[in-house]
């Protein structure tokens, strides 16, 4: 069936019809009309066709650097649900963590024509620097402020200071487990923030005692045995995500050490897993799904701009402090 035929058997003009499928304005009298056909005789729009009559493919690439992260799979959540009401579908590309592959995806992505690319961020090496600056199709950053393109992040910084502070007023011999600061968001920033609380504190940053971990319940367990050999009268742990949280809650159990009257635990996150544990994780929460649907707006109206130079935007996103009983 063709445009023309649908066209004919509602009553309306090609032009209409043409309206209809590419979101133009147009009657609610022909808008019920032409949906009538459309249902009865199944009709679905040549997606080929759309895209060399329109330019648009109505698909952006996601690349992602793990699946199995809780932070992931909310800014995700964001992502599907923005798209959808913007009638636009996704790829969606995984790196498992490899740094080259992320310039891998976003030349696949311009050459598979998709209409932008959403990245969420982990390190910006000189080839991803050079591989942004070449995109020729909207890109948005998520959860890592980068220079020179736009960005939808978290107050990581702040976030932690909080948190840390929350824990200082509680306990005197406070250590943190962190991750690698290549990761400028939850390794760079989230260990400065905990810096900035020990310094406002009048404990000096130098006397903090850490450890760094991998994204895993498995890492935080490991972190949190290494830092009760350098420091057993700990009594206070921070952690950069809830994950690592959770594992050195695991550790400080297999110690003997009860959660919170001997030692109190903070994560970031505020995953599902923080209300089941016993005890419930005091934790950060940070808006992922809001970050997922702010980028895909940000996305959109650099896609809708047909070419013309939107200027870069950096949303740095709120946060909350929740606390539980861990601490």
């Amino acid at each position: 069936m063709t445009i023309k035929e649908i066209a004919q058997l509602a009553g309306v003009s090609t032009a209409a019809v043409s309206r209809y499928f590419n979101g133009g304005s147009l009657s609610d009298d022909k808008r019920k009309k032409i949906a009538k056909v459309v249902e009865k005789y199944s009709y679905v729009p040549n997606s080929l066709a759309q895209t060399m009559r329109t330019g648009k493919s109505g698909q952006v690439g996601v690349i992602v650097p793990h699946i199995h992260s809780d932070a992931v799979s909310q800014i995700m959540a964001g992502i599907a649900i923005a798209l959808h009401e913007n009638e636009y579908s996704f790829i969606l590309c995984c790196t498992d963590e490899a740094r080259e592959k992320e310039v891998e995806f976003i030349e696949a992505m311009q050459r598979g024509r998709m209409d932008g690319i959403l990245l969420m961020g982990t390190v910006m090496t000189p080839y991803l620097r050079n591989a942004i600056e070449k995109c020729k199709i909207p890109i948005v950053v998520t959860g890592q402020s980068f220079s020179g393109v736009s960005c939808v992040y978290h107050d990581d910084v702040h976030s932690m200071k909080d948190i840390t502070r929350l824990m200082l007023k509680k306990r005197d011999r406070v250590v943190y487990i962190g991750v690698n600061e290549e990761d400028e968001a939850a390794g760079r920033a989230r260990k400065k923030g905990v810096e900035k609380a020990f310094e406002e504190a009048g404990l000096g940053s130098e006397s903090l005692i850490s450890e760094v971990s991998d994204f895993t319940i498995e890492g935080g367990c490991l972190a949190a045995k290494k830092l009760l050999e350098k420091c057993p009268d700990l009594n206070g742990i921070v952690c950069a995500t809830d994950r690592i949280a959770h594992g050195a809650i695991l550790a400080l159990k297999e110690s003997g050490r009860k959660v919170p009257k001997d030692v109190s635990v903070t994560g970031v996150g505020n995953c599902w897993a923080d209300i089941v544990s016993e005890p419930q994780l005091t934790t950060v929460k940070l808006y992922f799904e809001q970050c997922g649907t702010t980028a895909v707006n940000l996305l959109m109206r650099m896609i809708r701009a047909d070419g013309e130079k939107e200027p870069i935007s950096d949303i740095k996103l709120g946060y909350q402090i929740i606390e539980r009983g861990s601490i």
